[in-house]
């Protein structure tokens, strides 16, 4: 197969060894984007004679000449619309539908959105594949004295609960927050690493009313460099989402070898595997026993390690992009059978 990659804003990385055709639109701005997407993209695809194109997040060229497979993430803005601004739900919602009828295959990234695809895009379940994410091989156990020094640039306790993600209602962070208020272990602090999404305002108030404004550390948005020394450096990593469409972050932790504490619902156990520690998301009580258990119950933390690190190895970039590539030829074989 031969691959042309179309791009909007931004560059592929320079070890990438594909084609790549550059948009000069300024694709930032949304309503560019979506002109660019099915206006533009089309044209392109035409131009250069393509046989199958790939739409990775949620919504493809509704008027492309060749067959399409989508990426569906999650379905969140469906499940949950009151979390979105009133713009972006009704563009998701109604392109993400017309996408998935359009396209001859879908790919859902975990067996919960493929069900929640079928469910609530009404896609019949042999039109959608699992394809898993990977997990970069930067993610993994450090040595000592590198997260030492980290610990110390970074100006970090010695032991501290992590999250990592963008600070949204979905997250589930005002409980995590009022369990971490509820353990009392000496010296330990809460850091919530992530950008500032939508509706966290009650986030920080509650922090500030429950007395943990010392305790609750906000360093913001995290480099993806930085972030393997912020699971490396943490005591435990703790995820309650009550909705994920996969939930990378989990194994990312366990690839590093941190404990981690995450919810029993939506698509996370598939994320967790054996390998974590799982509980009710809704229950402040479960998440405080949760994050006391993995502070103080060492057998089970060196347990979770270990499971945890052998669960993250089944996930690669590699093999995904090779279950991807099976999508296309399932796709391109049904359409010489039209």
């Amino acid at each position: 197969m031969r691959y042309t990659v179309l791009l909007g804003e931004g560059v592929l990385p320079p070890d990438v060894a594909l084609t790549s055709l550059q948009s000069r639109c300024p694709t930032g701005r949304a309503a560019v984007r979506v002109a660019w997407e099915q206006l533009v993209q089309p044209w392109i695809l035409r131009q250069i004679g393509a046989d199958l194109a790939h739409a990775p997040v949620f919504v493809g060229p509704l008027f492309a000449h060749c067959p399409v497979v989508v990426t569906i993430h999650d379905l969140s803005f469906i499940r949950f619309p009151a979390l979105f601004r009133p713009a972006n739900r009704f563009y998701l919602t109604a392109m993400t539908r017309l996408s998935a009828r359009r396209a001859r295959r879908l790919i859902a990234v975990s067996a919960q959105t493929a069900k929640e695809v079928t469910r609530l895009l009404g896609v019949p379940p042999e039109r959608v594949d699992v394809v898993y994410h990977g997990v970069d091989p930067m993610f993994r156990p450090l040595p000592a004295h590198e997260i030492a020094a980290f610990r110390q640039r970074r100006g970090l306790p010695e032991r501290y609960v992590l999250f990592v993600g963008t600070l949204e209602p979905r997250k589930n962070l005002l409980r995590l927050v009022e369990a971490f208020a509820r353990i009392r272990h000496s010296g330990v602090k809460l850091v919530l690493a992530g950008g500032k999404g939508w509706l966290y305002d009650e986030l920080f108030a509650t922090v500030k009313a429950l007395g943990l404004s010392e305790k609750v550390i906000f360093p913001g948005y995290v480099t993806s460099d930085e972030l393997p020394f912020w699971y490396n450096a943490a005591a435990v990593f703790s995820y309650p989402s009550v909705y994920e469409g996969f939930g990378l972050p989990v194994l990312e932790a366990q690839a590093c070898g941190t404990p981690v504490l995450t919810s029993n619902v939506s698509s996370l156990p598939e994320a967790a595997g054996d390998g974590a520690l799982m509980v009710d998301p809704y229950s402040v009580d479960a998440l405080a026993v949760g994050l006391d258990r993995l502070l103080t119950d060492q057998p089970l933390r060196q347990q979770l390690r270990g499971l945890g690190l052998a669960h993250a190895e089944q996930f690669s970039w590699p093999r995904t992009a090779q279950e991807t590539v099976r999508v296309y030829r399932r796709a391109l074989a049904e359409g010489e059978g039209m």
